[in-house]
């Protein structure tokens, strides 16, 4: 009698997560003589949090530019 494996492949990490690493990376690279007087679980945090806060903001940005494109189009539509 053989049994069914249970045995799981792990996943290749997401795009975004791959992009996020990076991200962390380069920050921990910029900011890195401010951050290395930090315990290496405060860099990472650190490094964490100024990733979202980044991402966050462009998302709101694309979020505007496309609500004023948007707007634009209606203007000059509406006043040929």
């Amino acid at each position: 009698m053989q049994r069914a494996s249970t045995h799981v492949e792990p996943e290749s990490p997401s795009e975004e997560t791959v992009q996020r690493a990076y991200l962390e990376s380069k920050m921990r690279e910029v900011f890195g003589d401010e951050m290395k007087r930090l315990s290496e679980d405060l860099q990472s945090a650190l490094a964490d949090d100024i990733v979202t806060a980044f991402l966050n903001r462009i998302s709101l940005f694309v979020k505007i530019e496309a609500k004023k494109r948007r707007y634009t189009r209606t203007k000059r539509s509406s006043n040929p």
